[in-house]
């Protein structure tokens, strides 16, 4: 028996149900639902979960569950004053970093889930049938039989996994321990920390261009100015990056130089040394985010270090998060830095989240030391490989004119340049119309695009399957 499907069923049956009931009245019992329904108590009992968080019924224990009381119309009230309140700048400003917004419409595109008949080549994170759930459940489980799981967390995160991150991201010449890295919320919560801790309100930061939304969002809503550096096959251009430097002042920079989003080009070994000469020489910090190092298909070459590997004096700032490689909700990362960078972003993350769950972070661990976690990468790696090609060799069939040059054997998405008078936006809605949901390219830019394109993501969908299907629906909207 499915109790997903038998538990949405139950649900809908007692809200339809509780309208021959008066408030108060009790509902039968769990034993008789059981019966009534041919499902499971454990069903029964999340049926019942759902319908007191809906507010629909009362658990008193002892007693059974009634029917609450229906809830007062809430009248509107008038919330006009806001928009005064929320964009005017106060009396001392003297630098106009713009309205006080969090721009979020690129990152919420990638969040929100297109509806069920929709073929998603969109989203960010790894399809159920991708992620390890065995191992997930059973990390859970085990974690959740330690002693003190439930315990106050230290602010920095749990020193197990502090020295685990460390061994990851430093590499086994063991660069790096735990006291360099603080266990956030996932790589967006450690971005943000990373940029407000970094960099003042009104201030400059360089940024790739095209870059990740979300980074752009979280640079918007500190109150910082995004100021763009081209990337190529090769990443960044780091002659363009030290003129950026010079002219803007800037004191950081973000990067992505591994599978770079959206372009997936990763940064060349000469780059690598002159990026951060170049900061180091700028008296900047360089945020690395390493967002898909755990995302490498079966078919690429060994990967480079990170460059926060072999930097001893701090200049890079690095993030990596277990989130995109196993689960979106486990929300995990390790955001390494050293000497009062390090503090300053102890201090923001306390402010802002105090600590990550400790249960979380228990089950990270758990994950992370079992043998089921490099299975699982090993799978995942040739999943990748395999969608991929799938993708490419749709795209080759149906929309030759698109296929991309030298795609890279990481991350989770192709970058396609649209041909010269496309409308990007026109052409996602029409893909929404024929049933697929791609992602326009303009929302990657901080200023007008240099070109249309478009992201595929091949991680989002059950199997190769939908991924040759949504392919032919975007080849319909192109002719449409």
């Amino acid at each position: 028996m499915n109790d997903g499907s038998s538990g949405s069923k139950m649900v809908l049956a007692l809200r339809a149900e509780l309208d021959r009931y008066s408030d108060g009245q009790r509902l039968p019992s769990s034993r008789a639902l059981v019966t009534t329904y041919q499902v499971s108590p454990v069903t029964v009992s999340r049926a019942i979960s759902t319908l007191v968080a809906e507010g629909l019924v009362v658990s008193r224990p002892g007693a059974g569950v009634f029917k609450a009381a229906k809830r007062a119309t809430v009248v509107p009230g008038d919330v006009s004053w806001q928009e005064v309140a929320l964009s005017a700048a106060p009396p001392a400003a003297t630098v106009d970093v713009g309205p006080r917004a969090a721009d979020a419409a690129g990152l919420l595109a990638t969040l929100v889930p297109p509806p069920a008949e929709v073929i998603d080549l969109n989203g960010g994170y790894l399809h159920a049938t991708l992620q390890p759930e065995r191992a997930l459940a059973a990390a859970l489980a085990r974690a959740g039989r330690r002693p003190g799981t439930w315990a106050r967390p230290p602010v920095e995160g749990l020193p197990e996994l502090r020295e685990w991150f460390a061994r990851d991201v430093g590499g086994p010449a063991g660069s790096l321990d735990a006291s360099d890295v603080l266990i956030t919320g996932g790589g967006q919560s450690a971005l943000s920390a990373a940029l407000r801790a970094l960099a003042a309100p009104g201030s400059p930061v360089l940024v790739e261009s095209p870059t990740y939304p979300g980074m752009l969002a979280v640079a918007r809503a500190a109150g910082l100015r995004p100021v763009p550096v081209p990337v190529d096959a090769d990443g960044v251009r780091t002659d363009l990056l030290a003129e950026a430097f010079e002219a803007t002042r800037a004191r950081l920079f973000v990067c992505q130089p591994l599978f770079h989003n959206p372009t997936g080009s990763c940064l060349s070994a000469e780059r690598r040394t002159a990026m951060v000469e170049i900061a180091r020489s700028a008296g900047a910090f360089v945020v690395e985010d390493d967002f898909a190092r755990r995302l490498v298909h079966a078919d690429s070459a060994p990967l480079p270090p990170a460059l926060a590997a072999d930097d001893p004096d701090g200049v890079v700032v690095h993030v990596r998060s277990l989130t995109k490689a196993a689960s979106p909700s486990l929300r995990i990362a390790g955001l390494t830095a050293r000497g009062p960078a390090f503090e300053r972003l102890r201090a923001i993350n306390a402010v802002d989240t105090m600590f990550v769950p400790r249960p979380l972070q228990e089950t990270a661990l758990e994950l992370v030391g079992s043998p089921a976690w490099a299975r699982h990468l090993r799978v995942l790696a040739e999943a990748l490989r395999d969608r991929r090609t799938t993708v490419l060799s749709a795209l080759a069939t149906s929309l030759p004119e698109v296929v991309p040059v030298n795609p890279r054997p990481g991350g989770y998405h192709l970058w396609l340049r649209l041909p010269e008078g496309i409308e990007e936006r026109a052409l996602a809605a029409a893909a929404l119309r024929h049933g697929v949901a791609v992602t326009a390219g303009a929302a990657y830019f901080t200023a007008e695009a240099p070109a249309p394109h478009l992201r595929l993501s091949y991680v989002a969908t059950p199997g190769p399957a939908q991924l040759e299907d949504g392919i032919h629906r975007l080849r319909a909207a192109f002719d449409q």
